[in-house]
């Protein structure tokens, strides 16, 4: 559904007291609607503060008869559609509106949709990072920590969004000029479902476009949008698996091409960039081709390439100690993330496993651990499946600890001069830690100790 034309006087009652879910709820007080929030969890002391001063109502430990009065419910990221809020709302026939299609007429400049299963926060930060060494008024937004809603009504060039599957699950209304698909791999199926309902919220990315305009996909996921025929398609390849496509991102020995109309023009030289892993020149390959197809040329962004800094806990270069590099790949929660850490770090590694997980297989981690790894220390609830997986896979060098410390010393005595010990759990954190960056954080302190 659509936002209302006037926001002023309805009841906006907002599911979730997260950052989306304040943001939300501040954009609708600043519209001069009557926002309250409800969250079914437990008191969020930092939450209560930031409402109260704002001087929007809210509740905590379940959904009250309040939330029901309203004209509108506004669901934050990540609010599942089988929620007990939302069935509800739907039984007493109140609209729900997702958190992208209830900001989206409130967002100026050119959109710019970055999605998919991992990479989507290093390629929207990199592209903003891009747009801005331009002279560009650009803002990197969403999925990546700033919430959507802080930006309306901001006056910018560009906003480039990452976009989560459960952001976009709900979305019909948020028209780009460009997106981008960074990869798919099964993930959050916990949360959708299947494969096939992930793919789908993938795609309303593409769905939402007016006809005419440009998508950056994958060549090998070609075909899980050939449902959306009016977005014109460029493909990234490292050979030619499209047959050639009109428009394409080619991959080569040393730099990236980008050919449209037969026409080659190089995108960068892969020593422009400073980022380590193949991963990583696929990521900046797709936004040098987002700068062409945003109409500028790419020799004026290719400079800052050199200029950028990995984020925080994705293939993150924390420390070199005797001869033994230590690189921080916290954010690779699922097992698509990690096995794309092994396979685009070069050399041995030490690889520390586990966590947290989501229902995945591990045969595909076992076998890149088995290819790129001499050593797998196994940690965390998933432990024992892990093991599993990586000993029916024929893998040797198993070593199961019961904490990072444990894990982190055990890697430093493993090690060779040569080698890379990563942490890249293939596993949420949630059963020692509050979230990725915490476990990262905890993991470059250990290592730093180590190396004085």
């Amino acid at each position: 559904m659509r936002v209302m034309e006037s926001l002023e006087g309805k009841k906006i009652g907002v599911v979730g007291s997260g950052l989306s879910g304040i943001s939300l709820a501040s954009l609708a007080a600043r519209k001069k609607a009557c926002p309250f929030v409800s969250d079914n969890g437990p008191c969020k002391p930092n939450a209560v503060e930031q409402l109260s001063s704002l001087g929007i109502a809210f509740e905590f430990g379940g959904h009250g008869s309040r939330l029901w009065e309203s004209d509108m419910i506004v669901l934050s990221s990540g609010i599942s559609p089988t929620a007990a809020p939302v069935k509800e709302a739907e039984k007493r026939g109140i609209p729900v509106i997702g958190e992208l299609d209830f900001v989206a007429p409130f967002l100026k400049g050119k959109l710019v949709g970055v999605t998919g299963s991992n990479g989507k926060s290093t390629t929207t930060a990199l592209l903003g990072h891009l747009l801005k060494s331009m002279g560009k008024n650009a803002e990197s937004i969403g999925n990546i920590g700033r919430p959507i809603a802080d930006y309306a009504d901001a006056e910018l060039d560009f906003l480039v969004m990452e976009l989560s599957s459960f952001q976009l699950h709900w979305a019909s209304n948020l028209p780009v000029e460009v997106s981008i698909v960074t990869n798919l791999d099964p993930d959050h199926l916990d949360w959708h479902g299947s494969y096939e309902k992930y793919v789908e919220a993938k795609a309303n990315l593409l769905k939402m476009q007016e006809a005419g305009k440009w998508a950056i996909l994958q060549a090998r996921e070609l075909g899980h949008f050939t449902n959306v025929p009016s977005v014109k398609k460029c493909v990234l390849e490292w050979e030619l698996e499209s047959g050639g496509a009109e428009c394409r991102i080619e991959m080569g020995g040393v730099e990236a091409v980008f050919w449209r109309e037969g026409r080659p023009e190089r995108l960068f030289r892969y020593e422009s960039l400073s980022l380590l892993g193949r991963h990583n020149l696929e990521n900046a390959a797709m936004a040098m081709a987002a700068i062409a197809l945003l109409g500028f040329e790419p020799v004026q962004a290719e400079p800052a390439l050199s200029t950028f800094l990995a984020l925080p806990h994705r293939c993150e270069a924390v420390a070199v100690i005797d001869g033994v590099s230590y690189v921080d790949d916290s954010k690779g929660t699922n097992v698509a993330a990690s096995v794309t850490a092994h396979a685009s770090l070069p050399g041995v590694k030490i690889v520390i496993l586990g966590g947290q997980g989501k229902g995945e297989d591990y045969g595909p981690l076992a076998a890149a651990v088995k290819e790129h790894a001499r050593v797998a220390i196994v940690l965390g609830t998933e432990r024992e499946k892990i093991v599993k997986a990586l000993e029916k896979e024929g893998f040797e060098g198993i070593i199961q600890v019961g904490c990072m410390e444990e894990a982190v010393e055990k890697a430093h005595k493993e090690a060779r001069a040569g080698e890379t010990v990563l942490l890249s759990p293939a596993c949420t954190s949630w059963d020692a830690y509050p979230n990725y960056k915490e476990r990262g954080k905890h993991f470059q302190r250990i290592v730093r100790a180590i190396g004085g």
